[in-house]
This record gives C-alpha cells, structure tokens and sequence, in this order.
C-alpha cells in the first residue's frame, strides 16, 4: 500500500468510507477518517445537482494496528467466556444425549468404520469423530468440519436453557491445522527476512490468525497484521 492517505467519495459518508477500504484493502479501525465534504452540507444552488461525499482515509501507525487486532482477538476470546458460562450437568446430559442420537443415525448413513466419543467439562461437549471414511467431513480448510459443528450446536441447544458450547474435531485436523499454520508462519517469516518485501496469506479464520500472530509475536526482525474484513481477513507478515 503505497499511499498512507487517500480521497474516497459516494453518494453518502457510509459510502465513501467504503469505497476508501476497498481501495486500500483494510478494515475500518486501521484508517483515521475525516469527512471534508459532509452529504448535510448542500446549498440551494447545489440540490439539483449530484450528491457527492468526499472523505480522506490516512492509515494508522502500523503499531497502532497491531495492537487493535491483538484488541480484536482479545474481544473476541472475552466474546467467548461471556456467551459461554458453566452449565448445570442435567443440561449437559440432556445436551449430549440429543447429540447421541444424532450422530448414531448420521454416521451410519456415511460408513461403518466411524467411531466417535463425547468428552465433557463444566461449560462444554467436545465430540470427537475418527475413521478412514470421516475425512470428507472436515472439506477444503476445515469448511465442511466448522459448518457440521454449528449443526451440532444446534442440535445440543435446541431444547436448553443454558448455552452450551459444543466444539468438534475429526481425525485430529485442528492439531494438524495448528501445525502447519505455524510452520507457514516461520517459513513465511524467513522469505520476508531474505525478499524485505511484505507477504499477505490466504483468508483465514480468526483462531488461525491468531496462531499466525502467536507464532510470531517474539520475532524480532517481522511484524504480523490483519488487514480486510471477515470473512476474507488475511494476515500480512512484513519487516519491523
């Protein structure tokens, strides 16, 4: 991104603003914004004409940056904890038993060598799924495995009056997720180092940027920071 500061217009302020991302491909909290012509200052003269507002959009000090998304994941996490308090082990059984029932029936309809177990805690039920026919389960990047694992949220809160948290993995894809999302980041880091030119990664999850950001964060010759929205948030690996 070669210019810190440029002139976006639309029709409207929300407008402009938008504009002005898409052009510098960041999220709003990385730009100061400043309104320099406001849609509620039109003349007589000027109300036939077309409305036009213009912003300018300055990037933050890129520490600046750094720090809102450690603030975002940070939320983000708080997020978690709020949502999710412990539940009472009546709804935790009533939880899991919906649960049961359902992957019992499921999972007889994709293959006979798929086993599964049910692990508890005070406030959530990890169902873990393992089996030679249960890989098409986690999909391109773990897409199909996040979407079933909402369906068993649902299915887990359906009749409960507590929220219970439900968590899935299948063939141990998120340890291995995990893994080599932090070897990508240490052989990222080394091509940074040798190019001195900033690299910018896939669209990733939030729980992946933060393993990116982890991985790196003791670094002392590169910097991580999220730039763009969800669900196409990307981290950039650059110099200090």
């Amino acid at each position: 991104m070669p210019n810190s500061s440029i002139i976006s217009s639309g029709k409207t302020t929300n407008e402009a603003i938008e504009n002005g991302l898409k052009k510098l491909n960041v999220s709003r909290n990385m730009v100061n914004i400043k309104v320099l012509e406001s849609e509620d200052k039109r003349s007589f003269f000027s109300i036939l004409a077309p409305r036009v507002v213009k912003v300018e959009l300055t990037l933050k000090d890129s520490n600046q940056n750094i720090e809102q998304e450690r603030k975002t994941e940070k939320s983000h996490t708080s997020s978690i904890k709020k949502e999710y308090k412990p539940v009472t082990a009546e709804q935790l059984e009533e939880s899991e038993s919906a649960l049961t029932d359902f992957l019992d029936k499921f999972l007889k309809l994709i293959g006979d060598n798929i086993e599964y177990k049910i692990n508890k805690n005070e406030y959530s039920l990890e169902v873990i799924i393992n089996g030679e026919e249960a890989g098409f389960l986690i999909g391109y990047r773990g897409e199909n495995l996040y979407a079933f694992q909402s369906i068993l949220s649902t299915i887990a809160n359906k009749n409960s009056n507590e929220k219970v948290r439900v968590l899935l993995d299948i063939c141990g894809y998120k340890e291995k997720r995990e893994k080599t999302l932090q070897d990508l980041a240490l052989k990222v880091s080394k091509t940074v180092e040798k190019s001195k030119k900033p690299v910018t990664l896939e669209p990733m999850q939030a729980y992946e940027r933060k393993i990116i950001h982890s991985a790196l964060q003791n670094s002392n010759k590169v910097k991580t920071e999220s730039i763009g929205e969800e669900p196409r948030r990307r981290v950039v690996i650059s110099l200090k």
